[in-house]
């Protein structure tokens, strides 16, 4: 099973930008979709982008469209996840999440999880 490990998070104000990295243990993911989840306190787990293995077929959770950009970088086996504008319903604990599946993540489709890496949004 392939590690994953997020960084980047911290402390932003409102409105300001933040990007959080997910890098990968094995180059083998670069076959697989990947993308980001994250879960406020109290509240489920939920979808916030995903990208097909090849860069393609960016998606993105409704209330970050526009905002969050979604990329990767498969030679160094690395996934991002750009947030600009943020706001404080923004604050959560972000996960990153590798796919089963070459196009496609849900979180039925996850083969590994992240650790997970806090955003606080807070002025």
């Amino acid at each position: 099973q392939v590690q994953l490990v997020e960084s980047g998070g911290g402390l932003v104000r409102p409105g300001g930008s933040l990007r959080l990295s997910c890098t990968a243990s094995r180059r083998t993911v670069s076959n697989n979709a990947m993308g980001w989840f994250r879960q406020a306190p109290g509240k489920e787990r939920e979808f916030v982008a995903s990208i097909g293995w090849n860069g393609s077929n960016a998606r993105y959770a409704n209330s970050v469209t526009g905002r969050f950009t979604i990329s990767r970088d498969n030679t160094k086996s690395t996934l991002f996840l750009q947030m600009n504008s943020v706001e404080p319903a923004d604050t959560a604990v972000y996960y990153c999440a590798a796919s089963r599946h070459a196009m496609a993540l849900a979180t039925e489709t996850v083969a590994s999880w992240g650790q997970g890496t806090q955003v606080t949004v807070s002025s």
